[in-house]
């Protein structure tokens, strides 16, 4: 679904990463680890198309959801009109009452983006991966913020996802929650 070859990047004069390889198959799950700063985002960001690598090259036969460790929810919006125009912006036709009821965001669906708390702030961007049937998940540092519940509806959502043939890449710390098919330090 995904594979990456000898992907090197340097940061200034630094390199921060070089020599890395790795692929994804449907129903798989990749776990990027390694100290703050060690490249993990970064290294998802080459993976997404959102950076460009000095070495090596990205093939992706599936279509990807990228949800960095920012949520990308502006202040004024709300996880209504922040779930809407991304549905709109890819073609998507989900149910967004449903996709908020699921994430628990239903009783904040319309209150903007600055009153939300860091959770709530967090469920809308983790919504936007049931808005468009894509096979790869990027995610970086996904578990951010959640309380128990929050965590719990993600773990579901991921295994739906592996079960269903999609794969998922993720940067986390401690406890990813989920089997990995293997675990990648950088």
């Amino acid at each position: 679904m995904l594979s990456a070859t000898n992907l090197g990047i340097l940061r200034g004069e630094r390199v921060l990463f070089e020599g890395v390889s790795l692929s994804v198959a449907p129903g798989e799950a990749v776990i990027l680890r390694g100290a703050n700063g060690a490249g993990k985002t970064t290294l998802l960001r080459i993976l997404a198309g959102l950076t460009r690598p000095e070495a090596g090259n990205v093939t992706r036969e599936a279509t990807h959801h990228w949800i960095g460790h920012r949520e990308g929810l502006k202040p004024h919006e709300t996880p209504r009109t922040h779930l809407k125009l991304w549905g709109q912006a890819w073609g998507a036709e989900a149910d967004i009452d449903a996709v908020l009821r699921e994430m628990g965001l239903s009783r904040p669906a319309d209150v903007a983006g600055r009153y939300l708390s860091a959770g709530q702030k967090r469920r809308t961007a983790l919504a936007r991966l049931m808005l468009d049937n894509r096979a790869i998940w990027l995610l970086d540092e996904p578990f951010t913020a959640l309380d128990t519940e929050g965590r719990d509806q993600l773990l579901a959502m991921v295994a739906r996802h592996r079960q269903s043939g999609g794969a998922v890449i993720a940067a986390v710390h401690g406890d990813a929650g989920f089997a990995a098919s293997r675990e990648m330090g950088l």
